[in-house]
């Protein structure tokens, strides 16, 4: 017996066929839209240097140090100054001078340095957990050529930093799928959890989000620091990292998963035999206390599991943090509640002929609360970010959310859309009660159609002896076709049906849109941050740097008593000030002396002298806020220093406050 060919029909049905699985990763490309873009990048940005870019400075400097607009992390190893021949000429220690709400860190140089240019290249990471670089030049003398060249790239970038991007937005994908998809089985259709597609769906969800999880652990070391694969198999960086908040975050998130592993076991396992075994009264009875257990536990799980994001990332730093990251864990939850439910019904509808239209109803009511609260929290997470009405046209950022709200407004149109053939879809059997014999003579008819138009049908029989294995395979798996082409055409033949997974797949199409203009925003620098610098800017223009920075050299007359204490004043003024001193031995290492103390005197005014007592904050580096200097004039500073139990000596300076 001869086999037909299919005919030119089934070649379409199967590029038809491969819209849905296209509208999946769309609609997952839209999970990664919001979840990674709220809140925006908030990245900490470098303020100030001293010495500044293309200082040129009389004499060599003791120290190098950064300030920065908010937190970050650094090593021993963040901050490298070369030499014009590119030899390093700092100490290789790391100085913490962060006070109060200044976040300063420096290096200290060697002494005796020739004049030249130098270079000072920086690297560290930001309280949301994404890594920041830099580098500038200063000169001794007079500027020279230089044989170091200035870092062309940033860190986080180059392929580490894009395979670790793709890593991100593979674990939003697999969030939202998994956690909408469970919610989709427990809020709105509990058969669902018997149903293979689904259970596919949600099983390769947590596959995704352990992958990538365990992929960002992994790359953590090489996307923070050099850059390269090799270094993810580097065992004392992995332990750097999880001494880290985004490690931890990771290690926890891993965690979590296991239990969520647990959880989909026991939904796909022993509620799914429940359910298909219960009638609908029974169901009604029995099913509910293990519904309401799963539905509690599991949103647990997954509010453990969105925390990880908020208490590590973006929603962890800046304003009002207590506020944004409970808001950030509603904004994860929603999201994936939305669009993760509606990926499930996509499936759903493509894959179970069977589907209870009210099931569709109680999605589209679930799906209504989750865009309300998803609109509160993003309204709340775009002000945080902006901060001013300025800041939406009058920075790249602004501008760039001005138009991701235009296009949300878009997706939201059509999210409409698809609400009206929700609720068609829900209401159809109302229409009388032939609703269910019209269905079963579509379904007849599609079966009559399917054997008048593909002679296969007709002919395609198993012999009996199976005397060709082969030939059997090749009519089973022709069988198998004229199967799926015929529960296609059952589904097709429901108009409203067919007007839902249309709309669904506009809403995945301006994902895609969407999703360019996030990848953009979430790299721009927010308008918040923007204007407090442009405000920094100017203020600084207007009123100079008045930081008092003094040199006192001592010598206690001791063994090893000889050194020197240097002074910063900042920003040395009438008023309040902050008080930072190091002392370095004569080659110029940190000098953790038993004790300092300061005093200030005014003789003019005979004020003084008042003493100051400063805290010690790491070796050889002593601070002190809040330093209150009444009147402005000639103040002498008078710095007392001991290096043993008998040697002591007072040094001191006159300066000009005011």
């Amino acid at each position: 017996m001869t086999a037909t060919a299919p005919a030119p029909s089934t070649a379409r049905a199967r590029a038809t066929a491969l819209l849905p699985r296209l509208a999946l990763v769309l609609a997952a490309l839209l999970a990664t839209l919001f979840t990674a873009a709220a809140p925006a990048t908030a990245h900490a940005a470098l303020t100030a240097s001293d010495p500044t870019d293309g200082a040129v400075v009389a004499t060599a400097p003791a120290q190098v140090t950064l300030s920065f607009s908010e937190q970050v992390a650094m090593g021993d190893d963040s901050i490298r100054v070369l030499d014009p021949q590119g030899r390093r000429v700092d100490t290789g220690e790391l100085r913490d001078m962060c006070s109060g709400n200044t976040v300063r860190y420096g290096t200290a140089l060697h002494s005796g340095l020739p004049n030249g240019t130098y270079t000072v290249a920086w690297q560290a990471v930001s309280a949301d957990s994404h890594p920041i670089s830099g580098a500038f030049t200063f000169s001794i003398g007079a500027p020279s050529a230089t044989e170091v060249s200035l870092p062309t790239t940033t860190a986080g970038g180059g392929p580490v930093g894009m395979a670790y991007g793709i890593a991100r937005y593979a674990a939003y994908a697999g969030f939202t799928v998994l956690v909408g998809g469970a919610a989709f089985i427990l809020l709105c259709w509990h058969r669902g959890a018997a149903e293979r597609p689904l259970q596919k769906l949600v099983v390769r969800a947590w596959v995704t989000l352990t992958a990538a999880t365990l992929a960002m652990l992994v790359l953590r070391t090489p996307y923070t620091g050099s850059g390269r694969f090799a270094d993810a198999f580097d065992l004392d960086g992995l332990r750097a990292v999880l001494e880290t908040k985004t490690g931890a975050s990771l290690v926890s998130r891993l965690l979590l998963l296991g239990a969520a592993a647990l959880f989909v076991a026991v939904l796909f396992g022993v509620y799914a035999r429940h359910v298909q075994d219960a009638t609908s009264e029974e169901e009604d009875r029995d099913t509910g206390d293990l519904t309401f257990g799963l539905a509690i536990g599991g949103a647990v799980v997954a509010g453990g599991i969105a925390a990880t994001w908020a208490l590590s990332e973006h929603a962890s730093t800046g304003i009002q943090p207590g506020l944004a990251m409970p808001a950030d864990i509603l904004h994860l939850l929603a999201v994936a509640t939305w669009l993760g439910g509606l990926s499930a019904l996509l499936v759903a509808l493509h894959k179970v002929p069977g589907i209870e239209r009210s099931a569709v109803r109680r999605f589209s009511g679930v799906a209504f609360v989750s865009v309300v609260v998803l609109a509160v929290t993003g309204v709340y997470q775009a002000w945080r970010q902006t901060g001013s009405w300025s800041a939406l046209n009058g920075t790249e950022y602004g501008r760039l959310l001005l138009l991701k709200v235009a296009l949300v407004a878009v997706l939201l149109g059509v999210a409409y859309m698809s609400r009206k053939w929700t609720a068609r879809l829900a209401e159809a059997p109302a229409a009388g009660e032939g609703a269910a014999s019209e269905a079963g003579g579509q379904e007849v008819a599609a079966d009559d159609v399917s054997r008048e138009t593909s002679p296969v049908a007709a002919t395609v029989t198993v012999p009996a002896d199976a005397a060709d294995p082969k030939r059997a395979a090749q009519l089973a798996r022709q069988r198998a076709a004229l199967e799926n082409a015929r529960e296609k055409r059952v589904r097709d033949a429901d108009p409203d049906r067919a007007g839902l997974r249309r709309s669904v797949l506009a809403e995945a199409a301006i994902a895609v849109v969407l999703l360019v203009v996030t990848t953009v925003l979430t790299s721009t620098e927010p308008g918040r941050t923007v204007e407090q610098e442009a405000a920094r800017g100017s203020s600084a223009t207007a009123v100079p740097d008045r930081a008092v920075k003094i040199t006192l050299p001592f010598d206690t007359g001791g063994q090893n008593g000889k050194g020197s204490v240097r002074l910063e004043l900042d920003p040395g003024r009438v008023g309040a000030n902050t008080l930072h001193l190091w002392a370095d031995t004569g080659d110029g290492q940190p000098f953790d002396l038993p004790e300092i103390k300061v005093a200030f005197t005014l003789p003019a005014k005979d004020i003084g002298p008042l003493p100051v007592l400063p805290d010690h904050a790491s070796p050889g580096h002593w601070t002190a806020s809040g330093v209150q200097l009444p009147l402005a004039g000639e103040w002498r500073i008078d710095v007392t220093v001991r290096t043993s139990d008998i040697d002591q000596t007072t040094v001191q300076k006159t300066v000009k406050i005011g």
